[in-house]
């Protein structure tokens, strides 16, 4: 039998380092949904296209995009690129292009291809509420902004300080709770963690006490 875990929240809550980690101990597959959004607005940026291309221009740059995950690594037609998604560039345009309905609709038609006939961790910002919404286990994982950008900072992918790596935090948080387009919010029937003041190990631990014994052991 297989099931879907769906781990949603804010950027910086430990979202995929958790996920990834937990796939691991669970022994099943592990998709980085939100990597798929940035690889998309990393080709988007390439090819000059924002906020206010043509439609036709946005489809077309969809059909050129070939996204695949090789040792938990994402490739951008053949290329790796997870470093390249993580730049400062790409975290300040990836709202409007996961906001985006033609990017949305070919990412979430991708995500559900992918994991349809194994079990999976997938963690985003609508898994639990649009992508996967009848997912056997979904949780929220969330952190006060302060704590988010500290382990931003921490990670030394971003050149800015903690101040304005928060204030970026606040700022999007803002904008993908708000956007018309799958914005970010709880499942209903998600359960939430609040992790400001918990490490990695002591989250999946929690998550793991959420889930049935049976798909533990």
């Amino acid at each position: 039998m297989t099931y879907i875990i769906a781990i949603d929240g804010p950027s910086g809550s430990g979202k995929s380092t958790i996920s990834k980690r937990l796939a691991r101990v669970l022994n099943i597959q592990y998709l980085n949904t939100g990597a798929m959004y940035r690889a998309a607005t990393l080709y988007f940026l390439e090819h000059l296209l924002n906020e206010d291309s043509r439609i036709e221009e946005i489809k077309k740059a969809l059909d050129d995009i070939k996204i695949d995950f090789r040792d938990n690594e994402i490739f951008l037609n053949g290329v790796n690129v997870e470093k390249e998604i993580r730049s400062d560039i790409v975290t300040k345009n990836v709202s409007w292009v996961s906001a985006n309905s033609l990017v949305r609709e070919r990412l979430v038609n991708m995500q559900r291809e992918i994991a349809k006939e194994k079990s999976f961790v997938l963690d985003g910002r609508d898994i639990g509420t649009v992508v996967f919404p009848n997912a056997k286990y979904k949780f929220y994982l969330t952190a006060n902004a302060r704590q988010r950008a500290i382990r931003r900072f921490e990670q030394n992918e971003s050149k800015l300080t903690v101040e304005e790596i928060e204030q970026a935090i606040i700022d999007r948080d803002n904008y993908d709770s708000t956007r018309e387009i799958s914005p970010l919010k709880k499942a209903d029937d998600a359960i939430e963690i609040d992790n400001s003041n918990l490490n990695i190990d002591q989250t999946i631990n929690l998550i793991l006490e959420n889930m049935e014994k049976i798909d533990v052991l």
